[in-house]
């Protein structure tokens, strides 16, 4: 359980965060005033209704999920190819390299909580034995449903580089990643690698993975262009003016995955309704937009097919494109012709 907590906070990583703008000494801050609403007389509610009412929170059964097919994957292709494995983990080719964002394949996204917090589809991280070669892993942030710490040690083998948010290096160097594979990056900050740009964008957000180091790690989204394409990967967050500042300066995007789902009233500002994600993507100047975070693990109270069904409907009020693969189907970028509701099959 203590490896899960991943590095600790030193004077060395202190020193290293005061260069950076959204650091104000001892934690680092969002660009406009962000908290979660949390009265503690509804503590009990809330922990009750997540422990106890989780009926129509979860699936009835497991969602099986597509077997990774590397010779599909590893087809010439017109355009950029993914495969999402459920919340927020996204594998990309692009440029003939793969990129693999928030890995988090494991089974429990609750791993020091006294009560797990299930994944929908058993056994998928042993989907790791069958990827290829990771060119560059990305993380948004330090939260479990997105770094989780079996899923890392598992990658560690085939992965050539880490592209993380400032101050989450330390949890890899803990886990066994070699520190020179690592490269932490403050908003707006870039790296390039041949034909591909990478770039970490702002997020409404926070991080922490115990009790004394919240927000003492940047967290964000990020930006991967091409020669020919240019992706939008939103992270968690609420929604805010950042999204029509990122697609001003970096788009248009000809895709985005848009944060959505695990909301609550109590916790708006730290991630979407899905009528948000969608206008968020708009704002962003995207041309298709797919929703991530949810599909694969219940941490908020609504229903788990709540999060795509609404922002479909918001989609196609908006008339704007989107793609709704299944898990671990791989897929294009481009436009699909029919929308396939595959959440539709079970209850």
């Amino acid at each position: 359980m203590l490896k899960q907590f991943g590095g600790k906070i030193n004077k060395e990583l202190i020193e290293k965060f005061s260069h950076s703008k959204n650091w104000n000494g001892k934690i680092f801050l969002n660009t406009e005033e962000t908290g979660i609403n949390i009265n503690l007389r509804n503590v009990p509610n809330l922990l009750k209704k997540q422990l106890f009412e989780r009926k129509k929170r979860e699936p009835e059964t497991n969602i099986p999920f597509t077997p990774f097919n590397r010779d599909l994957w590893e087809k010439d292709a017109e355009s950029a190819r993914l495969v999402w494995f459920g919340h927020s983990a996204v594998l990309l080719r692009m440029g003939n390299k793969n990129i693999l964002i928030d890995p988090m394949l494991g089974p429990d996204a609750s791993p020091i909580a006294p009560f797990s917090t299930r994944r929908y589809t058993e056994g998928i991280i042993e989907i790791i034995k069958d990827l290829p070669r990771i060119d560059f892993l990305l993380l948004t942030h330090d939260h479990y449903d997105h770094l989780d710490y079996l899923s890392i040690r598992k990658l560690i083998a085939k992965t050539d580089r880490y592209l993380v948010p400032l101050g989450n290096a330390r949890h890899l160097v803990s886990w066994g990643v070699k520190p020179e594979l690592i490269s932490e990056f403050d908003w707006h900050e870039k790296h390039s690698a041949g034909d591909l740009e990478f770039r970490f964008t702002p997020s409404r957000h926070f991080s922490g993975r115990g009790i004394n180091d919240r927000n003492k790690s940047l967290w964000g989204g990020w930006i991967i262009r091409s020669g020919k394409e240019n992706i939008y990967f939103s992270g968690d967050g609420g929604y805010g003016r950042h999204f029509k500042e990122i697609g001003e300066k970096y788009g248009p995007f000809d895709f985005a995955f848009m944060e959505c789902g695990q909301y609550n009233e109590n916790w708006h500002q730290i991630h979407m309704y899905p009528e948000e994600s969608v206008q968020a993507g708009i704002d962003a100047q995207a041309k298709i937009i797919m929703p991530v975070h949810w599909g694969a693990f219940s941490l908020s109270l609504h229903h788990w097919k709540e999060p795509v069904e609404r922002f479909l409907k918001a989609a196609k009020e908006k008339a704007i494109s989107l793609k709704t693969p299944g898990l671990g189907e791989i897929t294009n970028i481009l436009p699909q012709s029919t929308e396939k509701e595959w959440w539709q099959t079970f209850r």
